[in-house]
C-alpha cells in the first residue's frame, strides 16, 4: 500500500439543493415505486447523465399520482465541483419538457431538504363554471355546481392553528402521530377560478384533497361553515367531505431556516 502524495486530499463533499417544477400528469409521484415511473428517478438519472454518478436524492415529502409541483426540493451530497449554474443547464437539457430544475444552490451540509423543511404551501385549483376547459383540464378540477365562496372562506379560517387531522387522512389509523399546524388557509378569487391555499408545518396523505372536498361541500350548503370544529373534534374520516381528484393539486412552496439556504425561503411564482 502506497501513501498518498504530500499535500494530496480527498475531493471535498458538497451539499447541493434543487427546486424542482413539474407536470405530475404522467407519474406516478414524486417517490420512486415499483408500480410505474416516479419524479424521483427520472431525476437522478439527468443528474448520473451530467455527474457520472450515481446519487439518491432526498425529496422535500411525497407528491401523490397525477399531483404537480411547482416548488418541490430535493438535496443530495456530491463530490463534484460542476458550477449550480452548469448543473442546471446540464439537467434541463437532458430532463423531459414536463420536468424542470428552476434553482440549484450549494447549501450548508446540515440542509436536508424533508427534515430540514419548516413549512409548505400547497394549492388546489377549482374551474367553478359550467363547460370544461380542455387546455387545462390536467391542472384544474372541473366543478360546475355553483359555490358560496364567501362561506368557504369563513369555514377555511377555522382550520388556522394546531389540531389533530386524523379526520382528514387517508390512512390515518397507520399513523401515531396526526397532528399538524396550519398557519394559513384561504380560499381564493370567484368562478370561474377558485383557489383553495393551505400554507402549514406538514401534511397528511391526502389531507389538502380532503379538505377541499370538504369545503367545496360547504360552498354547496350541504355542510354549515363551523364543520371543520365539529369534524376536527370528532376525529372521524366518515365525518369529513371527499377527497377530489389529485390533478388539481400543485405544491407551490417549501421553507427553510434562513440560516440552511443562502436565499432564505423558497418562494417560486
Amino acid at each position: 500500500m502506497t501513501d498518498e502524495p504530500s499535500g494530496a486530499s480527498s475531493p471535498s463533499v458538497r451539499t447541493i439543493r434543487l427546486t424542482i417544477s413539474y407536470d405530475g400528469t404522467a407519474y406516478c409521484g414524486w417517490e420512486t415505486q415499483r408500480n410505474g415511473l416516479a419524479i424521483q428517478p427520472v431525476v437522478e438519472d439527468a443528474l448520473f447523465a451530467i455527474l457520472r454518478e450515481r446519487i439518491a436524492i432526498v425529496g422535500s415529502g411525497r407528491t401523490d399520482a397525477g399531483v404537480h409541483a411547482l416548488g418541490q426540493v430535493a438535496s443530495f451530497a456530491t463530490t463534484s465541483n460542476l458550477t449550480p449554474r452548469k448543473l442546471r443547464l446540464g439537467m434541463n437539457a437532458v430532463l423531459p419538457r414536463d420536468i424542470s430544475i428552476l434553482e440549484v444552490a450549494e447549501v450548508p451540509s446540515a440542509f436536508h431538504a424533508r427534515f430540514s423543511a419548516v413549512s409548505k404551501t400547497y394549492r388546489y385549483t377549482i374551474l367553478n363554471a359550467p363547460a370544461r376547459r380542455p387546455l387545462e383540464r390536467h391542472r384544474e378540477y372541473h366543478f360546475p355546481q355553483a359555490l358560496d365562496v364567501s362561506a368557504m372562506q369563513v369555514a377555511a379560517a377555522t382550520l388556522v392553528g394546531t389540531h389533530d387531522f386524523r379526520a382528514f387522512a387517508k390512512e390515518a389509523a397507520r399513523r401515531r402521530n396526526c397532528v399538524r399546524t396550519i398557519l394559513r388557509a384561504t380560499v381564493l378569487g370567484q368562478a370561474p377560478r377558485i383557489e383553495i391555499e393551505l400554507h402549514g408545518t406538514g401534511f397528511l396523505y391526502n389531507m389538502v384533497r380532503i379538505i377541499t372536498g370538504t369545503l367545496i361541500e360547504v360552498g354547496l350548503c350541504r355542510r354549515p361553515v363551523t364543520t371543520f370544529t365539529e369534524v376536527l373534534g370528532g376525529k372521524a374520516r366518515a365525518d369529513a367531505g371527499y377527497t377530489v381528484p389529485p390533478h388539481g393539486l400543485c405544491l407551490m412552496s417549501v421553507d427553510y431556516p434562513a440560516e440552511l439556504s443562502p436565499f432564505g425561503q423558497i418562494t417560486i411564482g
